[in-house]
């Protein structure tokens, strides 16, 4: 497939990032805007030459930046001055502790929930567009675009609506209503297509290589290897908001599989740098049972993921075909973890039981992760004596259509104190 690239005289400077890399058989090609091996057709990904020698100086330097992911610059595909240009600015989210929901779930070694709903549209996916902005710029697009199953359309308006950019984005034509006008509120243009993400991700893949999509970067394909890299600022955070510790153990929802697998490559990062103390982690994969090839595969024994055709009210995980499937299945056996799966019931369930104890509205992918920690738990496969964090992803307040016909006044009454007493509240 052609990709379209962008002639421009800008210094291509992306900090410490030196080249891209083949996953699978480790080819290296200069920095451009590509995402499969020319050998082998494999993923490609940021190989960098990272400030090494020094873990001491580099943690106090990262201590003392932003409030936000540009505090890891040194760490990402970002020129220096990143933090300096008009940008989304997301991430360093909340790392709540869990005391309420760990006594519900029985965990004692200690229980987090990692909320990046507090991000500027409300989901991670804040993080990854904000690195795929800056590849942007650098290669000279004029057009971000992408395929998305609602959250990450939201993050790329918001995102090239600040920095500057046309925004043209893709969706699946019978998303949630709530992804869909937060979407299109930034004033781009937002296009459904008819048919499920795989069928908006193979029309993309078209564009790109038609003349039509000169000067497009699509965050999640032609910038993927860029975009990916946000997903590792989750990791650097929850160390650093654990006192530069590794935790014991980490619950993450898998669509495409690539968070599950930059969150990995965060955590050895670190490892590496000496900033955090190595010692082994397990890493759990999480998915709807509507839409679960991973798990599946991984229940049996398999290597290869096999599609399905998604069928689940947790939409923003209902990639079929998840392009780092494989990947996810290396890790969670390399690591010790699991990749498990909820029904919807489960995950609605979940979603109320996050926020009953915690006061935290989770998305529907929230609700998977809650909903596969308890069944790990209940299952033995993740110990409740060690520590475990919990990704939510993304605000309960998109996916609302998930939760409310279930939900709402527990009373209706007449405006006096005997119909309240009459009501059982007092």
């Amino acid at each position: 497939m052609a990709v379209q690239t962008v002639a421009t005289d800008t210094p291509l400077t992306l900090g410490s990032a030196v080249a891209l890399s083949c996953r699978e058989c480790g080819e290296r090609f200069p920095l451009s805007p590509i995402f499969a091996c020319e050998a082998c057709f494999g993923p490609l990904e940021i190989a960098y030459d990272l400030p090494t020698g020094d873990p001491e100086g580099l943690r106090k330097r990262i201590e003392a930046g932003p409030n936000n992911i540009w505090r890891y610059a040194p760490l990402l595909p970002v020129p220096e001055d990143v933090a300096d240009k008009p940008n989304i600015n997301p991430g360093f989210t909340k790392l709540v502790k869990a005391d309420n929901l760990a006594r519900e779930l029985g965990v004692t070694g200690g229980l987090y929930v990692k909320d990046d709903s507090g991000n500027p549209t409300h989901s991670f996916k804040d993080r990854v567009v904000a690195i795929a902005v800056e590849a942007a710029r650098v290669f000279g697009f004029t057009t971000l675009s992408c395929s998305s199953t609602g959250n990450l359309a939201g993050a790329v308006g918001a995102a090239a609506a600040r920095a500057g950019f046309r925004s043209c984005v893709f969706i699946p034509h019978d998303l949630e209503q709530g992804k869909v006008v937060m979407a299109a509120v930034y004033g781009g243009d937002l296009v459904g297509i008819e048919g499920n993400y795989d069928d908006v991700n193979r029309f993309c893949s078209e564009l790109i290589g038609d003349p039509l999509g000169e000067g497009w970067g699509f965050v999640n394909v032609n910038l993927r290897p860029y975009y990916g890299e946000g997903s590792k600022t989750l990791a650097y955070e929850i160390c650093e908001q654990l006192g530069w510790e590794l935790p014991d153990q980490i619950v993450i929802p898998i669509a495409s599989g690539s968070q599950l697998t930059k969150i990995d490559k965060g955590l050895k990062e670190l490892i590496q740098l000496g900033l955090v103390e190595d010692k082994p982690y397990k890493i759990f994969g999480a998915q709807a049972e509507g839409c679960s090839p991973v798990s599946r595969a991984f229940k049996d024994g398999h290597d290869v993921v096999r599609p399905v055709r998604p069928d689940t009210i947790a939409k923003s995980l209902a990639i079929g075909n998840p392009a780092d499937g494989p990947y996810v299945l290396d890790i969670a056996r390399r690591t010790g973890g699991a990749v498990e799966d909820v029904n919807d019931a489960q995950v609605v369930d979940a979603i109320k039981l996050l926020a009953r104890t915690e006061g935290i509205f989770a998305e529907t992918a929230g609700g998977v992760t809650v909903g596969v920690t308890r069944k790990l738990i209940e299952n033995g496969l993740l110990d409740p004596a060690k520590s475990t964090v919990v990704l939510n992803t993304g605000d309960g307040l998109k996916t609302l259509d998930a939760v409310a016909p279930t939900t709402g006044p527990t009373a209706t009454i007449r405006p006096s104190l005997d119909a309240f007493r009459e009501a059982g509240l007092a």
